[in-house]
């Protein structure tokens, strides 16, 4: 079963370009240039290997990776649900074949996009492991590399987690710097005030989402029509689950979600996901991922 992938695929050229507009420059691979025409046109074969335990994620781009750096070369196997496998060291998740000049041009700029999304997903999957059979769910942030966040949360989707907002155009969320000053008796009226614009907005957003930085905020929300999603800014743990038992006597269990934020990590993931909240949002799987080793060697 495959991950979607709803790229827009103009934009994804467009990275594509400036990576090979990077590494090409205006006179092209100056090294291969060295090579005779014939040992520079030869017909070769490669194999796309891990080098270290992970998941793989980048399968879904290699077709026009390949068209756009080296369309000599194309795919003659590839692993399976690759985007969806763990690998070990060793394991071969795609095989290549064509022209060795193009290959040697190509080779780091391919690398480049596939360790980066499968670090993504790696880190991403080492989170989900980590939460269990809890029910809270691994969320990534808008903490991504620019140009890749397509790239980035479609990485996370393979590594099991979920996406917050694409971007600001999608979704509300009101953080405590657009509600700066208000005293927490005001906090409704002032929230309230804000949602009653969502009709004249150019597009109705895909849920509303507001920030609380204590219980005492948290109770002043729960008051508040339409809200979707309280995000819990660094909660200590039993702040956590006061929240959830609040949230839960007000019987808003299924109405609204409660979700983590704030220095999550793999040592206080399980204990955050114990606590009874549904979403714990992980800026450092995207903005923190190690780049996964992977070798495009030729056979």
């Amino acid at each position: 079963m495959g991950v979607e992938f709803p790229f827009d695929q103009d934009h994804l050229a467009k990275l594509i370009e400036l990576a090979r507009s990077e590494d090409f420059g205006p006179t092209g691979d100056l090294t291969s240039r060295l090579l005779d025409e014939a040992s520079y046109e030869v017909i070769g074969a490669w194999e796309l290997t891990a080098r270290e335990s992970g998941r793989f994620c980048g399968a879904a781009i290699l077709p026009l990776l390949l068209q756009s750096l080296a369309p000599a070369v194309t795919t003659s196997w590839i692993k399976p649900n690759a985007d969806l496998s763990s690998v070990e060291p060793g394991d071969c998740v795609a095989k290549f074949s064509g022209s060795v000049g193009q290959m040697l041009a190509a080779e780091r700029t391919i690398l480049n996009f596939l360790q980066h999304m499968s670090g993504v997903a790696t880190l991403t999957h080492q989170f989900v492991r980590a939460v269990g059979e809890t029910h809270a769910k691994i969320y990534d942030t808008r903490k991504t590399t620019p140009g890749f966040r397509s790239l980035d949360k479609y990485a996370v989707r393979c590594g099991g987690g979920h996406n917050h907002r694409t971007g600001l155009y999608d979704a509300v969320l009101i953080k405590d710097n657009h509600i700066a000053g208000v005293p927490t008796d005001r906090l409704a009226h002032a929230v309230m005030s804000l949602l009653n614009g969502i009709q004249r907005l150019p597009s109705q957003p895909a849920f509303v989402e507001v920030e609380c930085d204590d219980l005492a905020q948290l109770a002043e929300l729960m008051k508040v029509v339409g809200i979707d999603v309280i995000l819990l800014d660094n909660f200590a743990f039993d702040d956590l689950r006061e929240a959830v038992r609040i949230r839960d006597a007000a019987g808003l269990r299924g109405k609204i979600e409660l979700e983590a934020s704030g220095g999550a990590r793999l040592e206080t993931i399980r204990q955050i996901a114990e606590t009874g909240i549904e979403r714990i949002a992980v800026g450092a799987i995207t903005h923190s991922a190690r780049a996964l080793d992977l070798g495009l060697d030729a056979r």
